[in-house]
């Protein structure tokens, strides 16, 4: 009788969570088992980024904004809410771990823009942050797809027939880098070795290259 109360006993427990391939690629993008999730409906400063701090300077918000994502979801499983795909292949996600809003938060503490330009699902969120001046709300800053825009002009007039993607290869694998990128000065395209540089970002994925990951890998 024990063996079989025993047996009962272990078929009610439920089994711990399987655990992710999980990895934080940037303030709004994260990889989960293979598959790429942009955050839906907003727009995180950019890794190498840094905005104005309220008495004057800056501050690194693009490598904070991936510190506390990376916080939110600590070693908890992540599930995301699929809203479809991008012009580059990655899927739209509204994402959570241990019940977090993780869009949602990320622009309510201040470290990512409701991205009104496709959405206004986070605009109260922002409301509220820049009302409390938290985060890239603590004073006048420019948001992530402007500098984005400034930095691919630039790079653009230099780069082989407009195109300023560069397509590294190493022990890491194929990874691009585009213009606003921490390493993009000093990644050389070597096309002897088979690099090469790319006019989009859909281009460089769809020829087997991949974004580069600044946050956690698990």
């Amino acid at each position: 009788m024990r063996t079989v109360v025993l047996l009962m006993i272990s078929m009610t427990v439920p089994s711990a969570a399987a655990a992710q391939d999980l990895r934080i690629v940037d303030g709004d993008t994260i990889e989960i088992d293979s598959t790429i999730y942009r955050l839906h409906g907003i727009d995180a400063p950019e890794f190498a980024q840094k905005c104005n701090a309220a008495g004057g300077g800056t501050w690194p918000c693009g490598k904070e904004a991936v510190a506390v994502l990376t916080d939110l979801i600590g070693d908890q499983n992540v599930t995301c809410d699929d809203r479809g795909s991008d012009q580059y292949g990655r899927t739209i996600g509204v994402c959570s771990a241990g019940g977090i809003d993780l869009n949602g938060r990320m622009v309510s503490t201040g470290y990512a823009w409701a991205f009104v330009r496709y959405i206004e699902d986070y605009v109260a969120e922002e409301a509220a942050a820049r009302e409390q001046r938290l985060g890239i709300w603590s004073n006048a800053t420019e948001p992530p797809w402007v500098y984005r825009e400034a930095k691919w002009n630039e790079a653009s007039g230099e780069a082989p027939e407009g195109c300023p993607i560069k397509g590294n290869i190493s022990d890491n694998g194929r990874i691009y880098h585009t213009p606003w990128s921490p390493w993009y000065s000093r990644t050389k395209v070597n096309e002897a070795k088979g690099e090469r540089w790319f006019c989009d970002e859909a281009e460089a994925v769809a020829a087997g290259w991949r974004a580069p990951i600044w946050g956690v890998s698990r």
